[in-house]
């Protein structure tokens, strides 16, 4: 009889590492990593990665640690690595939770969470302090009163910045007094702090947020950090390896296959230039648990404000891939940001791709599918004046392509943009090659445009369930001459090597009619 595996726990939504250890949730063990960060030289720590990627479960560890809980990593690489386990007072502070846009109410909230932080130490009588008066006395007092030093968890420092990030400077810069009044007392504490970590998906300038705290080091892209958060591949394949056989069962799919498609799906993401694979925890998590390969990162919300700031500096889709940035663009500080790339990268909607060691510039582009998807999405009302028609076309799409259907296909593009709503550059050709951009990411699939050949530039090249299509775009002409310029610049020789089938597509639209007109298909 075949012994019935147990049911594995899996820790979705739970930030906290005394439950996730107590209530033996799945841990991928990520502290060797955090005994290495513990026993740097540095004691003032500040850390960048995307929302959901395990900055809270992060914290949540760090404090165990320094509050002596040695029975919580039984088992892991800390119980083995560390010789000390003096408990030290920690003040946690996460502000997350906090969803004002208004100074006042922020600061009301910010002292509620201090007033929870004292009543864990027993301290009183602070009311009406200044916040950074009251944090100095919330670090001071327990350190004098145990012995030793404090330790400082800041969780999701960022927040009511992000929350106004993309409205006028003057409510930003209301927003930035008042983190500034919070924060301003941490180098003043400094005889009183045994460590300091501070997460976030964005980086502020020290000047603007941390007053005179300069001796802080940004950890975010140190190669030696990059898998701190996050689940590697290595790991997803020792550590996991019953949840990928389990999922490969409901799916009627090999080993191999389900890997493949669980990296075309999560993988992709990188923090240095020599970072190991890295899935998004997530994702990975949930896909594990449902069994499904949907987009469970992307549907727990795009901010707003990242939308915005998009729409601010109008970003062109198609230019979200292999977008060559220098080392400086990393480190600028939000809200000092003159395009949009910093923070795509920030909150995980771009990653690194590559790396060029001779000039050191780093190569940006969109993580996974799942990512490509839910920006298309987000953007999808900036093309489309019925979204969710448009969305319906797009499962359409998918099954017609499926089926090999392309002219049906056609018809259902056609349809499609039809929705597109007036709008005053429509007889620019790029216009509609973006659209068709949009629409094809919505697929599911690898689409790029202005592919370079030898003798010019095919407007896009997609890869889709296997077959490659190379499609001409004429704006007020005919499909003939689409499809002509294809052959006649010999744009199919630039893919031989792939030895994918070839359709050759040729479109027109037309200004006039305000969408597709005709199509030839080779």
């Amino acid at each position: 009889m075949t012994k019935t595996q147990p049911r594995r726990r899996y820790p979705i939504g739970i930030q906290t590492f005394e439950k996730i250890r107590e209530g033996g949730y799945l841990y991928i063990d990520k502290t060797e990593v955090i005994y290495n960060l513990i026993n740097s030289d540095s004691n003032y720590i500040f850390l960048s990665r995307p929302r959901r990627f395990g900055k809270s479960l992060l914290c949540s560890t760090l404090r165990a640690y320094f509050e002596g809980r040695r029975d919580l990593f039984e088992g892991l690489a800390l119980d083995r690595l560390a010789t000390d386990w003096t408990p030290h007072p920690v003040v946690h502070l996460s502000l997350g939770g906090i969803k004002t846009q208004d100074p006042a109410t922020l600061r009301g909230s910010i002292h509620n969470a201090l007033e929870w932080i004292e009543r864990g130490f027993g301290i009183d009588g602070n009311e009406g302090m200044s916040l950074g008066d009251r944090l100095m006395k919330i670090i001071k007092d327990p350190a004098e009163k145990t012995g030793q030093p404090t330790v400082v968890i800041i969780d999701e420092y960022d927040n009511p910045l992000l929350n106004v990030i993309h409205l006028d400077q003057e409510k930003v810069e209301a927003v930035r007094q008042v983190m500034s009044e919070l924060y301003a007392p941490l180098k003043d504490c400094d005889p009183w702090l045994r460590f300091v970590f501070i997460a976030g998906i964005t980086k502020f300038s020290q000047m603007s947020i941390f007053s005179c705290l300069n001796n802080i080091e940004n950890i975010s892209m140190l190669p030696e950090y990059a898998s701190i958060c996050g689940i590697t591949l290595d790991q997803m394949l020792s550590e996991m390896a019953p949840d990928i056989e389990a999922l490969a069962a409901a799916h009627s799919m090999t080993h191999e296959q389900t890997v493949e498609r669980l990296r075309v799906k999560y993988d992709g993401y990188a923090f240095s230039e020599c970072s190991p694979e890295i899935f998004n925890p997530f994702s990975l998590l949930n896909c594990f648990k449902t069994k499904k390969f949907n987009d469970f990162w992307f549907a727990t919300g795009t901010p707003t404000s990242l939308v915005q700031v998009m729409r601010k500096y109008d970003t062109i889709p198609s230019e979200l891939d292999d977008i060559v940035v220098d080392a400086t663009d990393f480190d600028t500080p939000t809200e000092l940001i003159s395009n949009v790339i910093p923070l795509m990268y920030q909150s995980g909607y771009l990653t690194i791709k590559g790396y060029k060691e001779v000039n050191g510039r780093y190569i940006l582009g969109i993580p996974n599918q799942e990512v490509r998807v839910g920006l298309m999405n987000s953007l999808l009302p900036d093309y489309v004046r019925n979204p969710m028609l448009a969305r319906n076309v797009v499962g359409d799409l998918i099954e017609l392509f499926s089926e090999g259907d392309i002219e049906g296909a056609m018809e259902a593009l056609k349809k499609f943009f039809a929705t597109v709503p007036y709008c005053s550059n429509i007889d620019y050709e790029g216009h509609w090659q973006q659209m068709l951009y949009v629409v094809f990411s919505l697929l599911g699939a690898y689409a790029d445009v202005e592919v370079r050949t030898r003798e010019g530039r095919v407007d896009i090249a997609m890869v889709y369930r296997g077959k490659l299509y190379l499609i001409e775009v004429k704006l007020d002409s005919s499909p003939e001459e689409a499809l002509a310029q294809i052959e006649r610049k010999q744009y199919a020789a630039r893919f031989q090597l792939s030895k994918l089938p070839l359709v050759k597509v040729g479109i027109n639209f037309s200004t006039t009619e305000r969408g597709i007109t005709g199509w030839l298909i080779q």
